[in-house]
């Protein structure tokens, strides 16, 4: 009689699932994160091992789409920038449901009501400037402006998916819509690479104001860069990296342990020591960032962005060659 009452106590205080074994996590997290990510989630599933490939977006896509075509897809989880990638794989049948997910701290996320891709983050992008910069930047429109001309970098929509969900978001909103870029192209401003080496240019005063995601000139600024963060009053646009397991995941269970510690409170909280905003509500901002509520998020559909991605790429290329 112990024995079976010890059983069932133990079976009580067990989570739903045993996590065990082998875990393969492809990811777009900085290195850094990502390795503090797994850090955190193998101390609190000892059994689990977790075997990390790192890359963008874009090369991780391709590596597990030629994996795919091989017919041997090596990942049990993604944890990548945006919704319109997952939005893709879910279409073709390739991410898991998993309905138990607790998701009732996060009202405000980007999920997926079928459950099949978690919000994580909220990665918005913004204008940087360098201090040294002829004025202060509060509005989108600013960097139209005489002072700026010549002055502004991009992330090039063409190789950032988080840069083209911001110029899908931007045109969506704004007034001028693709006029935007049209104004911005005949200013003299650039478009190339990513995120990275909009920071290098505004912090090393190549260039003076740039599009950018927050936690980049954030984390700088911190470190003693001369740059400065402003969400403009439009609004900002967002990605959440969010996180999914793969149809095809050798170990459901360790994965579903998985997202359920990055959506945990523990698991947010980590997030935001890390520099980003949690998306779980209830979770502190990192320093350096306003009030959640002063952060206004701009509206866009990712099932129409993904439909689009060809017509906005080349909309984008026209707008720019002014």
């Amino acid at each position: 009689m112990r024995s079976a009452l010890l059983a069932a106590c133990l079976l009580a205080a067990s989570p739903a699932f045993a996590a065990d074994g082998t875990l393969v996590l492809y990811t777009s997290q900085p290195n850094t994160d990502a390795q503090q990510t797994v850090d955190a989630f193998m101390a609190d599933n000892p059994g689990v091992k977790v075997e990390w490939v790192r890359d963008g977006t874009p090369k991780i896509m391709a590596k597990l789409r030629a994996e795919i075509e091989a017919g041997a897809p090596q990942p049990d989880l993604l944890l990548i920038a945006d919704v319109v990638t997952m939005q893709g794989l879910k279409q073709e049948g390739r991410l898991m449901a998993y309905p138990e997910a607790d998701l009732s701290a996060f009202a405000d996320a980007q999920s997926d009501p079928d459950k099949t891709f978690f919000s994580t983050k909220l990665i918005t992008t913004g204008i940087v400037y360098n201090t040294k910069a002829p004025f202060v930047p509060t509005s989108w429109a600013d960097l139209e402006k005489p002072e700026a001309k010549g002055l502004v970098a991009m992330p090039s929509p063409l190789t950032s998916g988080a840069a083209l969900i911001h110029t899908v978001t931007l045109t969506g909103n704004l007034g001028d819509g693709w006029g935007y870029y049209e104004k911005l192209a005949a200013n003299g401003a650039q478009a190339s690479g990513g995120n990275g080496d909009v920071l290098k240019a505004v912090a090393g005063g190549e260039k003076l104001y740039g599009m950018i995601v927050d936690y980049m000139p954030i984390r700088e600024k911190a470190k003693g860069a001369p740059v400065e963060f402003v969400f403009p009053a439009e609004g900002v646009s967002a990605v959440t990296e969010p996180v999914a397991i793969l149809s095809t995941a050798k170990n459901p269970e360790a994965a579903k342990a998985f997202v359920d510690f990055v959506l945990s409170e523990k698991g947010q909280a980590l997030a935001s020591s890390q520099g980003y905003i949690p998306a779980r509500d209830g979770v502190a901002l990192p320093a350096g960032y306003p009030e959640r509520s002063a952060i206004k998020v701009l509206s866009y559909d990712a099932a129409a962005a993904l439909a689009d991605e060809t017509a906005n790429k080349e909309m984008f290329t026209e707008a720019m060659a002014q």
